[in-house]
């Protein structure tokens, strides 16, 4: 073990951060944190007790370059570090916040603020990962982003209408009735971040729609922002189906989970299938989430390293 003291001066971001970060950064780290005074303890194995040192030094450098660091700052910082890209730590600061009647977004990790990058410069971006790590979410942001400011002149939210792993029988009501279990993840997202109003006024005047996959064919879908949601449980002659529909000046994000795909079939999914014979095409994005990413409560970062380990392992 060996133990290091790094100069601490209170009050400015950096402090305010790490005291309401403490723990979450020890158990990122694999250390041991403690402030005293104007000096912050590090303890530990040698080499995590270094990178640790790194870490800091490099955060108080871009706090010196102006950078006013928020809590994602620092796991975004710790992303870039532990994978290497040192160089790349100031392109991603500061984390630009999108901002909507009933709150403002920021990218809470790496692969967050890859995503929203990937989204603002593709036309085509495919988000993959696993429960809770914002890709239906900050999608939905980047829609009304792009809908604010005139970019484009719709949204279209969509997802195939299946089942996950029960049936629930006949569904009663019209045909929005029917759908709406299917859809409920979309709204919830809509309804987090734009008023209740101003979110009902929108669908109201067919400006965001939001419909089952199989109500696609046929259109030609121009000035739009799609976001198609749960594209594990797409079969392929769907995806191709909604891969054709983009029409000029629109943006398409497809959103998969493919640990959990409620196919009959699961390895016919449309998105795996689009996946392997898109990846050549470099005007297409991919980007992929992990357990890092998950910003749902604590516990489920670790349910997910779990049922991720236990998979590699029945392969």
């Amino acid at each position: 073990m060996e133990k290091i003291e790094l100069p601490y001066a209170k009050k400015n971001s950096f402090s305010g951060v790490l005291d309401k970060n403490l723990r979450k950064l020890e158990k990122r780290l694999g250390i041991s944190l403690s402030v005293r005074g104007d000096t912050i303890l590090i303890d530990g194995q040698p080499d995590k007790v270094e990178f640790a040192k790194y870490y800091f030094n490099k955060m108080r450098e871009l706090e010196k370059k102006g950078y006013r660091l928020k809590e994602e700052d620092f796991n975004i910082a710790l992303d870039l570090l532990e994978e290497g890209q040192t160089q790349q730590l100031e392109r991603f600061f500061p984390a630009q916040a999108l901002n909507f009647s009933r709150k403002s977004v920021t990218p809470k990790s790496l692969n967050q603020q890859e995503y929203i990058r990937a989204i603002k410069e593709y036309d085509l971006v495919f988000g993959i990962g696993p429960a809770g790590t914002g890709k239906t979410y900050l999608a939905m942001a980047m829609a009304l982003s792009f809908l604010q400011n005139k970019l484009v002149n719709r949204i279209i939210l969509t997802r195939p209408a299946v089942e996950a792993g029960e049936k629930l029988g006949f569904l009663p009501g019209d045909m929005y009735q029917k759908i709406n279990p299917y859809l409920r993840p979309l709204y919830d997202a809509l309804f987090d971040l734009a008023q209740s109003e101003q979110a009902n006024r929108l669908i109201d005047k067919d400006i965001i729609e939001i419909a089952p996959l199989a109500y696609m064919r046929g259109r030609t879908l121009n000035s739009s922002f799609i976001i198609l949601d749960e594209a594990q449980n797409t079969t392929k002659e769907q995806m191709k189906m909604i891969l054709t529909r983009a029409g000029f000046d629109s943006k398409l994000v497809v959103t998969a989970d493919i640990t959990q795909i409620d196919l009959p079939q699961p390895k016919k999914s449309g998105v795996l299938h689009a996946l392997k014979i898109l990846s050549s095409i470099k005007e297409i994005a991919v980007v992929h989430f992990n357990h890092k990413d998950v910003v749902r409560h604590p516990l489920v970062q670790k349910i997910i390293k779990a049922y991720q380990k236990a998979e590699a392992k029945a392969q």
